[in-house]
């Protein structure tokens, strides 16, 4: 029983996604339309949410700045999010580059 587990764990055809952000596979073949999907949410949902905080301890404090700072916050910590996950980057392959980089294969400059 624990041998068909394992077979058919290892013989699935679907994209495996580790390390990612929800939604964008690890080949990222899905194209920027996730990725900036992504992005996007981690941003307008940290402005939401801190700026919800910020809102209660205005009202808890009788302050009315907090509000602002806390919807700095959220887009801040939204775009350090997406930056961790690989997101906002451009990152390309060895391959993938228009011109090699280092010295020639001829030896010549």
């Amino acid at each position: 029983m624990s041998d068909r587990k394992r077979e058919g764990s290892s013989g699935s055809s679907k994209p495996r996604v580790t390390g990612s952000a929800p939604g964008v596979s690890s080949e990222n073949n899905d194209g920027g339309y996730n990725a900036g999907m992504a992005v996007f949410s981690y941003i307008i949902g940290g402005i939401i949410v801190w700026s919800l905080i910020g809102w209660g301890l205005d009202y808890l404090w009788g302050t009315r700045w907090i509000v602002l700072a806390g919807a700095l916050l959220g887009a801040v910590g939204g775009f350090y999010l997406s930056h961790m996950h690989g997101l906002t980057s451009n990152r390309k392959k060895a391959g993938d580059r228009p011109a090699a980089s280092g010295p020639s294969k001829d030896g010549k400059h």
